[in-house]
């Protein structure tokens, strides 16, 4: 829930125009600009409150590469690649940014959280 109401997130019902199709999240998806849409809830056809962490898709299929902090702190490698580089439109390659570079707006969420390590905070 953190996530979800934090300022920079917001709810996707329709692009260009027109419905979300179900390729890109329909009916309802959430979008989480410092994950890059990667963690964001996509297909969202009902909201449970739980007091428990649930199963997601990618926990799911490869528990050990895609835990439910991933991809928001580049210190924190991937077990396949590093995470610490990325590449961007116009072909060059750039260190990547804790939090995708929203660091100041979401930092706060992710205080404490065992995933991250000792990185997020030098």
């Amino acid at each position: 829930m953190p996530e979800a109401t934090n300022e920079l997130a917001f709810m996707v019902t329709g692009m260009y125009g027109k419905p979300v199709p179900k390729q890109d999240g329909a009916p309802l998806r959430l979008v989480t600009p410092w994950k890059y849409g990667f963690k964001s809830a996509k297909g969202i056809v009902k909201i449970s409150f739980t007091d428990q962490q649930p199963m997601n898709f990618w926990q799911a299929l490869q528990s050990n590469e895609y835990g439910f902090w991933a991809n928001v702190n580049p210190d924190v490698a991937h077990p396949r690649w590093s995470q610490a580089q990325e590449r961007v439109l116009n072909g060059g390659v750039v260190p990547t940014q804790i939090f995708n570079g929203y660091g100041a707006f979401v930092a706060d969420l992710y205080t404490g959280m065992k995933d991250l390590g000792d990185a997020l905070y030098r």
